[in-house]
């Protein structure tokens, strides 16, 4: 600890004066002179907690050096504290300030001093560690510890982590259908959906999980699996009158409801029209999406972002959720501007971005999170698409706006702070790796990968419900917001396979079930 001349000469400054002087110098901080300024009060917060003398070490090693000029070149903006600072210091700001240092030294290109955990490439970011992350989720998929029984309502999600992130990164995932079927198959309940285990209530959540957890694996068993009636019956228990969803019968009201709801509707390819037993025919609304949009438009807050209902604060992930929501009702350039304020929206999600980390944060004055690469990564295509209308893979050049996030500082947070050196994803540098993490993550890094746009079709040769989602296409050219191309940050080698922007599924999984839908003429069938 700090001798007490020191800290008497501490609060003889100003936290702002003091925090400059320590986030200044060339190395990390050392535990004790965080501590002598904001002391351990700020921590008790168990998730923000320094857990042991080896997290400590890990965070704040003696010897850790940040970049000599030797080292990869690493554009100042990813190195460099903000050029603008709030003078007002609080608990929410000395964390921030704390984060920033913490990434500082992974972000800077520089060796550990304990051996290096990553080689960096010509621009200053490590590798990806597939195999590593591979056996991470494979071993996720396997026998658990006995704690996680506290996770029994997650396991459909659970599933469907590990495989989206196994098959984003270049994964045959099929040895684990009949797994999957095995699992699932009890969890489907015969008023319709799926519970998060056996014995549970349906949930759109679990739902949306299991249903995506099927397509992934594949099969016609897999897809036979799913009720189609009996689950179109229960979504008609969980619309509301007010145009929103329920999670489940008599749960809360959301938007995540609304987003898990209008997936399955449209991969199941069930009919719009309500069922006659739905208590939300009344004024006129006699399908899913009868006042749907309009109740996404009421989520929307005064400072642009997206709530999981009306009157609450805006979220990230909401945003998402919304925003797809409507892709899947319409076209984008059609559905977005009109039922969500535009300016204030791209506001709110811009300001989500930090830097230097690169990474998003899911709300106003919170941390960056490495699920938000995609919970807030993966608005920004549905947002360009709403700008720049339908385009082809010609006319995909001249699009009226290009890229309008940072996607190199994403990557670089992605790749420099959320990668564990034993393998699997997570939230940041101090964190432990996890399956939802390392799944959303990857998504985060595929989205930033490749660039989307919507693509023409003829509405005319088109005789399915809901066909919007499905028509939507890639490049793995990056333009700049300026129109110009961008330079890939990353190796080859380091790139992931792409994920559909709308149902976050590995690319080829959403046509393809959906299409098998299609064949079925009977709904019954």
């Amino acid at each position: 600890m700090a001798s007490p001349e020191s800290q008497q000469e501490i609060r003889k400054q100003s936290p702002l004066d003091r925090w400059d002087e320590l986030l200044s110098r060339t190395t990390p901080l050392k535990e004790e002179d965080f501590e002598a300024e904001i002391g351990t009060g700020a921590y008790n917060d168990a998730d923000e907690a320094i857990r042991s003398e080896d997290d400590i070490e890990f965070l704040f090693p003696r010897d850790r050096q940040m970049p000599s000029q030797d080292g990869p070149l690493v554009p100042d903006l990813f190195t460099s504290l903000p050029p603008i600072r709030d003078l007002l210091s609080t608990e929410s700001s000395k964390l921030q300030d704390y984060t920033i240092q913490e990434c500082r030294p992974f972000l800077s290109g520089t060796d550990e001093p304990r051996g290096s955990i990553f080689d960096y490439n010509e621009h200053g970011i490590p590798k990806l560690e597939r195999e590593k992350h591979i056996t991470f989720l494979h071993g996720s998929l396997g026998e658990l510890p006995a704690g996680f029984v506290a996770a029994d309502a997650s396991r459909p999600w659970m599933l469907y982590w590990a495989l989206t992130g196994l098959c984003l990164l270049g994964e045959d995932v099929t040895k684990y259908r009949q797994s999957v079927i095995s699992t699932l198959k009890p969890m489907q309940n015969s008023n319709g959906g799926f519970g998060g285990g056996h014995g549970q209530m349906s949930h759109c959540a679990s739902s949306y999980a299991a249903v995506l957890s099927l397509f992934i694996v594949g099969g016609d068993e897999a897809l036979s699996l799913i009720n189609r009636q009996s689950m179109w019956k229960w979504l008609g228990d969980v619309k509301q009158r007010d145009g929103g969803f329920q999670v489940c019968v008599g749960g809360e009201e959301d938007v995540r409801g609304a987003y898990c709801s209008m997936v399955i509707i449209s991969l199941l390819n069930l009919p719009l029209d309500l069922p006659a037993s739905s208590s939300a025919r009344v004024n006129q609304h006699d399908t899913f999406v009868s006042g749907l949009p309009e109740y996404l438009s009421r989520c929307q807050t005064f400072e642009g972002g997206i709530a999981g209902s009306p009157g609450t604060e805006a979220h990230g992930a909401y945003a998402f959720c919304a925003l797809a929501c409507l892709c899947i009702i319409g076209e984008p350039h059609e559905m977005i501007p009109r039922y969500l304020d535009m300016h204030p929206l791209i506001a709110w999600l811009s300001a989500r971005q930090y830097a230097p980390e690169g990474g998003f944060s899911g709300r106003v004055n919170k941390l960056v999170d490495g699920c938000y690469s995609f919970w807030v990564g993966g608005c920004w295509p549905l947002v360009e698409a709403a700008l720049n209308g339908t385009r082809t893979v010609n006319s995909f050049r001249t699009s009226l706006v290009g890229s309008l996030y940072n996607r190199e500082g994403l990557q670089r947070y992605i790749l420099c702070c959320c990668q564990d050196k034993r393998g699997g994803l997570k939230d940041k540098p101090r964190k432990h790796p996890d399956p939802y993490h390392s799944c959303y993550v990857l998504a985060g890094l595929s989205s930033a990968q490749h660039a989307y746009y919507y693509a023409e079709f003829d509405h005319s040769q088109s005789s399915a419900a809901l066909p919007s989602a499905l028509h939507w296409a890639y490049s793995n050219t990056i333009l700049s917001s300026m129109g110009e191309e961008e330079e890939h940050v990353c190796e080859e080698d380091d790139r992931v396979n792409v994920i559909h922007p709308i149902y976050v599924l590995p690319w080829s999984v959403a046509e393809r079930s959906r299409a098998w839908y299609e064949s079925k003429v009977d709904f019954l069938s």
